[in-house]
């Protein structure tokens, strides 16, 4: 019993697995920014555009059955939204870390060492000549 904790201490405590638990985390805390971005900004707009359309009541009944054709439409046009939420967010923080890459580093500044033994070896190929 003591081998399986240590071991399971071990795998827990593994950089991957609390990396993974952050991004699940976080994950967690964007899925509910996306969603409020579709359902509070982009479907009110889809509607106004639509006419305010609502295909939720939408079915086709065979036999007993009613298969919902309207909720599957939703949740097509829900996840087309949130995909490209998600894609615009990406392309966003993409660019932004290009911006960031291209800015051109400082030179890093020589230390007092590298700046008196550039004046040695100056002053020795002056003595040279």
């Amino acid at each position: 019993m003591k081998k399986f904790i240590q071991e399971f201490k071990a795998f827990a405590m593994r950089g991957n697995v609390l990396d993974m638990a952050v991004g699940v985390i976080i994950g967690g805390a964007f899925t509910s920014i996306v969603n409020s971005l579709v359902a509070d900004v982009f479907t009110p707009i889809i509607g106004i555009i639509t006419g305010g359309v609502d295909f939720s009541n939408l079915s086709i009944g065979i036999g007993g059955a009613q298969i919902m054709i309207g909720n599957f439409i939703n949740a097509i046009v829900s996840f087309l939204l949130v995909a490209f939420s998600v894609f615009c967010f990406i392309k966003a923080i993409n660019s932004f870390k290009k911006k960031q890459e291209e800015a051109p580093a400082e030179a890093p500044q020589p230390s007092a060492e590298e700046v008196l033994l550039t004046e040695i070896r100056d002053l020795l190929k002056d003595k040279q000549s």
